[in-house]
């Protein structure tokens, strides 16, 4: 039977606090959002929402388990001051030896935040 556990976003390795994460980078590859699980039995189903603190809208690229345009890239133009925004909807990353990061960077740097979770599943 599978188990299911609900987690904080995990950028580089960390155990997260669920906190934003301000995305400062402007180019591939971005500011880390979460780092996938290294074991083949586990998979995070990734939930991802963004908030433009900015005046303007700005273009979001999250970078998903890779860097390669198109196949690893979610493009979204956030709009200025409109709450959260889902830029990820459950989208799943399967445990590799070589861990998937997922990573995003915006037009205007400093402007993005990401909140979000991950429901990590091990079967």
């Amino acid at each position: 039977m599978a188990t299911f556990t609900k987690l904080a976003l995990q950028p580089a390795g960390t155990t997260g606090d669920g906190l934003g994460i301000l995305v400062v980078a402007t180019a591939t590859a971005g500011t880390a959002i979460h780092t996938a699980s290294t074991t083949a039995t586990t998979i995070d189903e990734v939930w991802l929402y963004g908030y433009n603190n900015s005046s303007s809208s700005i273009l979001l690229t999250i970078e998903f388990g890779g860097v390669t345009a198109p196949k690893d890239v979610i493009k979204q133009t956030l709009t200025a001051q409109n709450g959260l925004v889902l830029v990820c909807a459950g989208l799943v990353l399967q445990g590799n030896a070589t861990a998937k990061i997922v990573r995003a960077f915006a037009a205007t740097a400093s402007q993005i935040s990401i909140f979000g979770y991950v429901n990590r599943i091990t079967v």
